[in-house]
């Protein structure tokens, strides 16, 4: 096995890192146990959420599957590599899911956070968690500026850093075994791509999410793909990835430009949404606003601060509302909770899908009237992330932080990002014209709320939106699978 902590892209790791990234791999072995010599079989199930609508099949491997259980397409198949960290990694599989799918391939969804029995699933599990809470952390200043912003800006942008979870990486790759090798493997997420690598995967492609260059997604062996030009440079030379040190370069073939990934559901249809806006705002109608909302709870505060606002122009049918909170249903009982008022214009789809649906379908008519507050909560992962999907394309304004949903052709106000890299997302979003700037305390979000209900800058957006689709902007998730198709074509 080539050992991919030591060199990265030529660049030779020093001996104090290496040590520290084997000794990682083996407190994670004392934690968690080393499953390498186990034999983990696959079974094949429909997905039941997303596979109506997506062609999605579910991977799931365990030692207690008999031989055989999974039958996977080896010609028409494609495996979307993905964990479950937040909503955002399920978000761009998604996309590409539904990119395999209208372009006749069967999508298989292998989520190396859902193998409990696992080492795999454990390692992630844990360092998950370790995410989770400081992403609940931030919420304090001085934890905030001292810790999470240089972690996640500059910690995760080290080569050093790259080092130790290419280590880790190896306790991931027996949930591979028995996949065909030669199906193509497209990961949203690093540590699929690693895992796939290690287990001899031929044909991966690196679906890097972030468009600030950072070591953390080097998957070699693989063939990366980004989102924004203005990031290409920065992984092409890994700028900065070992202090002041001019690194050896990526090789040209290992970084590919393909543009946002977006599902081709909302690709398709962006002329038709966004004429819908520009004519709703024309006639006068409620102007429709998207909230979506983590579990972490890190910005609560500035989502009640926004319904505040609206409420009285919501009462006056001035201004409409989804919430969506995910398969968090705690955070939309807390914001009743704080605003009493809600609930008299409010009303639920908790937890039916079906009534979700049928929803976001009636919004999409030109006849519908959507008035209120509509709050949004499903158990289930899938119908939770898929929900947001739903709502975005009948929505005017999707108010979010500047993570993956900066790169979704729908006009966006950025709020207060929970993480330094995810400012990139809100500068590239804002220089192509389709969100505003990062608005990084309440009262620049509640002027930037009214400069969409008083303004032209729906409109804007709108026509930036549809600019960008011609220049093929948002056509990454399309060009990631034709990439992973043309990687297993080449070797013919």
């Amino acid at each position: 096995m080539t050992n991919r902590s030591r060199v990265i892209f030529g660049n030779k790791i020093d001996s104090k890192a290496y040590l520290n990234a084997v000794n990682s791999k083996k407190k994670f072995i004392r934690k968690y146990g080393d499953d390498s010599n186990k034999n983990y079989n696959v079974r094949i199930t429909d997905n039941e959420v997303i596979g109506p609508v997506l062609g999605v099949k579910n991977i799931d491997v365990s030692e207690n599957y008999p031989d055989g259980a999974g039958q996977m397409d080896t010609e028409k198949g494609i495996i979307v590599g993905n964990i479950r960290m937040g909503f955002g990694h399920y978000r761009i599989s998604m996309a590409m899911a539904s990119y395999a799918n209208h372009l006749g391939y069967t999508p298989y969804w292998m989520d190396l956070n859902s193998f409990k029995e696992t080492t795999c699933t454990k390692v992630i599990g844990a360092q998950n968690d370790l995410y989770s809470l400081g992403s609940r952390l931030s919420k304090n200043p001085l934890f905030n500026r001292l810790i999470w912003e240089p972690t996640n800006y500059e910690g995760f942008r080290a080569l050093a850093y790259n080092s130790a979870d290419q280590k880790n990486a190896e306790l991931m790759a027996p949930v591979y075994r028995n996949i065909p090798r030669d199906i193509p493997v497209i990961a949203t997420h690093v540590w699929p791509a690693q895992a796939a690598i290690h287990a001899g995967m031929k044909y991966v492609v690196n679906a890097i999410p972030d468009n600030w260059p950072m070591a953390l997604h080097l998957a070699e062996g693989s063939v990366h793909t980004i989102q924004c030009k203005n990031a290409y440079m920065g992984y092409r030379i890994l700028n900065g990835m070992n202090g002041q040190q001019v690194c050896s370069p990526m090789p040209q073939d290992s970084l590919i430009y393909t543009g946002h990934y977006v599902d081709y559901e909302l690709v398709s249809n962006i002329e038709a949404d966004c004429n819908a806006r520009i004519q709703r705002k024309k006639d006068g109608k409620p102007e429709r606003f998207l909230l979506t909302i983590g579990g972490a709870g890190a910005q609560k505060e500035i989502f009640a601060a926004i319904i505040r606002h609206l409420l009285p122009l919501i009462k006056e049918e001035k201004a409409a509302l989804y919430v969506n909170v995910g398969d968090y249903k705690n955070v939309w009982n807390e914001l009743l909770k704080e605003i009493p008022d809600m609930k008299e214009v409010s009303k639920e789809h908790m937890d039916n899908w079906e009534d979700t649906l049928s929803f976001a379908e009636s919004a999409l008519d030109e006849n519908t009237e959507v008035t209120g507050i509509h709050g949004f909560y499903h158990a289930d992962i899938f119908k939770a992330v898929y929900t947001t999907n739903l709502l975005m394309r009948s929505c005017d304004v999707l108010v979010t932080k500047p993570s993956e949903l900066s790169f979704y052709p729908v006009p966006k106000l950025f709020i207060r990002r929970v993480g330094k890299h995810e400012m990139w997302g809100a500068i590239h979003s804002a220089e192509i014209g389709d969100g505003t700037l990062e608005c990084r305390d309440i009262p620049h979000t509640i002027q930037m709320l009214d400069q969409f209900l008083k303004t032209r800058l729906l409109d804007e957006m709108c026509d930036s939106i549809m600019e960008n689709k011609k220049a093929g902007i948002y056509d990454g998730a399309k060009k990631a699978v034709e990439l992973a198709v043309k990687l297993r074509e080449a070797s013919k």
